[in-house]
């Protein structure tokens, strides 16, 4: 529930009737509201030249709630979103969440027809578009036909070009929103309504849409203060994309509600990065391990003062140990990995700073909202030691996957989420991540874990830029053990000397059959090596 307030900060609702659980329902626009109303001339959002303290992002967000309102649009609707990362993604998030309305956030690798499956999946009303993606959606409108798509509605973006279309139903985001109010929107939202429909990748199938609710981001943004003490002094980077989750709701939502200020960049580079600590001061930067391995071979490393740093955060895998050690001493702060998945909002754990050395290759401890298990196929639970099926319980799980109850169903089976994660609880209570059990390669008889391997091929050759071991289709092996690697620039690498220097760190069943070169990986909009596309690449590579 959004509650009206004038500008008085003392001032109390009273225009209308309150239900005896509207003052204590959870919003996720109420997480700006209240920032705004305790820092208001705080410094929020800054993207390129434009900067805004969080009353202006406040007012932005509610003179959009405001045309919502008066285009129609009520609680359930859904818009959806296709924008890089810009205050107009996050003024759209915020108004979707203050009235209701479902935001559908784009992932910008997927093209026309992924679009359109998830423009017709979700229902959507309406989409946000920025300019330079235009013609992106205008191909995914074209797929659809008579779909229910009445509003398009272009942000500026980075195409000055853009001129509206053909049809009545585009519009430039300025006409949209006009001389809307700034006061706070009265709508009515309950805690379980969906804030979003967030689409998976869809890499071996059509995307599923992950129902989150208010309160499960709600409590989900809570844990990078709970956990890692962020406060409303940190001045943080995303450059991550804001339609994944992970710098989403697992970072932007819980710094914006802690008043801190965000940073945004469309995109990695390293000089940029670099550049932009040293200027703003960052306190804060959260990455993939890929990208502080090319920080620290950047020759900027040394020539920018990078001494405001206190945390960097990493996710999607642990960072390999000398690489670690080597990005703790080059940036000279704390490191910390977020580890969970969309369908949890989506940090499960949290291998903080303390651990990071000692126990590496962990990826922590449970957060304080999730309940952490491992179970077998039979749905009992494990004791510490035993190798199974991470599953999670707590209240920032999903509501289901969207018009898809038979994989709701088989998610949820024996009371937890399960993650399609296989993992490990050691003695002192921290999570180790064995595989994906899709990606647990199967040969002569035993289970490999393709990350095992990986971490021992980084560790005995540190000129690797990226691996990624899968098993291809193999007479004698069923599966054999297969690494993909892309050298680091200028390095020439042999598959007899790695297979030479895996056998000093793996058994021998474990030991990769061939090593195969790539010059580039194929990668997902969020970073991640996609094997699929790499089984699919090479599967006929032992056929001769």
């Amino acid at each position: 529930m959004v509650l009206n307030r004038s500008d008085e900060r003392t001032a109390v609702p009273t225009d209308y009737d309150l239900d005896a659980n509207i003052v204590t329902r959870v919003n996720v626009g109420d997480m700006l509201t209240r920032a705004a109303w305790r820092r208001p001339d705080h410094e929020a959002v800054i993207d390129g030249a434009r900067r805004f303290t969080y009353r202006a992002l406040n007012d932005e967000v509610n003179r959009l709630s405001h045309a919502l309102l008066a285009a129609g649009y009520q609680r359930g609707d859904v818009l959806a979103l296709a924008s890089g990362n810009s205050v107009e993604f996050l003024t759209t998030y915020f108004a979707c969440a203050k009235t209701g309305v479902v935001c559908v956030p784009v992932n910008l690798a997927w093209g026309p027809r992924e679009v359109s499956y998830v423009l017709e999946h979700s229902r959507a009303r309406g989409v946000v578009v920025e300019s330079q993606l235009a013609e992106l959606v205008t191909a995914a409108l074209m797929r659809l036909g008579n779909a229910t798509v009445t509003d398009v509605i272009v942000a500026p973006g980075t195409d000055a070009s853009w001129e509206p279309g053909a049809t009545g139903r585009w519009q430039d985001l300025a006409s949209f929103v006009g001389g809307a109010a700034t006061t706070e929107p009265e709508c009515l939202v309950g805690d379980r309504d969906p804030i979003s429909y967030l689409y998976t990748s869809g890499t071996t199938s059509a995307p599923k849409g992950v129902v989150s609710s208010h309160v499960a981001v709600y409590i989900e943004s809570l844990n990078g203060p709970l956990v890692l003490g962020i406060n409303g002094d940190e001045r943080a980077v995303a450059m991550m994309p804001l339609f994944h989750t992970a710098q989403l709701n697992g970072f932007t939502t819980g710094l914006l509600y802690m008043g801190g200020t965000l940073v945004l960049m469309r995109a990695f580079d390293p000089a940029a990065l670099l550049a932009t600590i040293e200027t703003e001061r960052i306190t804060q930067i959260f990455g993939l391990p890929m990208m502080y391995r090319a920080l620290m071979d950047h020759p900027d490393i040394d020539k920018r003062d990078v001494s405001t740093l206190r945390l960097a955060l990493y996710a999607m895998a642990p960072m390999p140990d000398t690489d670690l050690r080597r990005a703790i001493e080059a940036f000279g702060c704390d490191f910390a990995l977020g580890f969970g998945q969309t369908e949890m909002s989506p940090l499960t754990t949290v291998f903080p700073p303390e651990y990071q050395l000692s126990h590496a290759g962990s990826v922590g401890l449970p957060v304080p909202n999730v309940q952490v298990g491992i179970m077998d196929d039979d749905g009992h639970l494990l004791p510490t030691g035993e190798t199974g099926e991470i599953v999670y319980r707590g209240p920032h799980a999903m509501e289901g996957y969207l018009r898809d109850p038979e994989a709701t169903t088989e998610a949820f089976a024996h009371g937890w989420f399960h993650s399609g994660d296989v993992g490990r609880f050691d003695g002192d209570g921290l999570l180790w991540f064995a595989d994906r059990k899709k990606d647990v390669i199967k040969s002569g008889g035993e289970n490999v874990a393709s990350v095992e391997v990986e971490k021992a091929l980084y560790e005995v050759e540190p000129l690797i830029q990226e691996v990624a071991v899968i098993g291809l289709p193999h007479q004698r092996w069923s599966e054999a053990i297969t690494a993909i690697v892309t050298p680091k620039p200028g390095v020439v690498l042999t598959e007899g000397d790695l297979i030479a220097a895996a056998r000093t760190r793996l058994s021998g069943f474990k030991v990769p059959k061939a090593v195969l070169f790539t010059d580039a990986m194929p990668h997902t909009a969020t970073g991640k090596i996609q094997k699929n596309v790499l089984r699919e690449r090479y599967r006929s590579h032992f056929e001769s």
